[in-house]
């Protein structure tokens, strides 16, 4: 497992930590591309919208997939799983990474809030 305890001036390495271990993995270059993406939306949405503008990120392979989680103090409701509007110009980073991650789970309480993502390794 690889951790990582950031801000947003981290952003460039969350994304490098990100990269090697969708590498690592195996998996296709345009995939990774993807996986780079979802997890960099959901980072800087932890440190620009987090309680404390710094987020933890934990990154670990399991069964053949890569698992992500971005975890910061602040609490919050996850919003619906819906498109945003046509005019919309926030609020697309949760949809973006719904749609390239493999599945996303929400999880908010007393400890923080935590969005964890996994990524289909190839099989």
């Amino acid at each position: 497992m690889r951790t990582l305890a950031f801000r947003l001036a981290d952003l460039p390495r969350v994304r490098q930590l990100t990269e090697e271990s969708a590498r690592r993995l195996g998996l296709a270059e345009a995939v990774i591309e993807d996986v780079v993406i979802a997890v960099n939306e959901v980072a800087t949405n932890a440190v620009t919208h987090g309680e404390h503008h710094t987020a933890q990120l934990r990154l670990w392979i399991e069964e053949g997939s890569l698992l992500v989680e971005v975890h910061d103090t602040g609490s919050w409701t996850p919003p619906e799983d819906r498109r945003p509007g046509p005019y919309a110009t926030n609020g697309m980073g949760l949809w973006v990474a719904r749609l390239l991650a493999t599945e996303i789970s929400f999880t908010s309480g007393s400890e923080g809030s935590a969005v964890t993502m996994r990524f289909a390794g190839k099989g």
